[in-house]
């Protein structure tokens, strides 16, 4: 599984109230979408593209396990997340919705807001093509691929229903 976009910077400990500002929780996803991120930087909702790749320093994702961050980050666009490290019920989150996300420790030293990169998911391998700068990190799991390409874990489900049980 590969990414390739532009690349959009935050930094450490960003919390999924940042991420969604509680005002916006009950707005149909493409409403949320509008607002993710904007008092981190105001330009992103504005500007974001598809195929975009956010990059994000330690503990992206904190405080909350509420999927709608993931769902609205989703929303706008944006091809996978890259982070030196995830808050773990958000990792799990982001596969479960569809969004393809990825640890690299270091990343965040390595991308400037901007850059192009390149992700291979199953390798756990980011290349940044504007720098010719490379990092390694966890691949995902095979499971986690598996439900990336089925879109999600109830795509999933639909579509292999003896993973499930049922």
């Amino acid at each position: 599984m590969r990414f390739e976009g532009r690349s959009w910077t935050f930094g450490d400990n960003i919390p999924t109230d940042r991420l969604v500002k509680p005002q916006y929780v009950f707005e149909p996803v493409e409403v949320m979408a509008q607002h993710v991120l904007e008092d981190l930087d105001p330009e992103f909702p504005l500007q974001v593209a598809a195929g975009d790749i956010v990059v994000t320093g330690r503990h992206f994702g904190q405080s909350s396990g509420r999927a709608i961050a993931t769902k609205a980050l989703k929303g706008t666009g944006i091809g996978c997340v890259v982070a030196e490290s995830f808050a773990r019920t958000f990792y799990r989150n982001c596969f479960e919705v569809g969004l393809p996300a990825i640890e690299v420790p270091g990343i965040k030293d390595l991308v400037n807001r901007g850059d192009v990169l390149s992700v291979d998911l199953s390798a756990g391998e980011v290349v940044n093509t504007t720098t010719g700068a490379r990092a390694t990190g966890s691949p995902a799991d095979p499971f986690l691929i598996d439900m990336l390409e089925a879109g999600g874990l109830i795509a999933l489900a639909a579509k292999r229903p003896e993973l499930f049980g049922t």
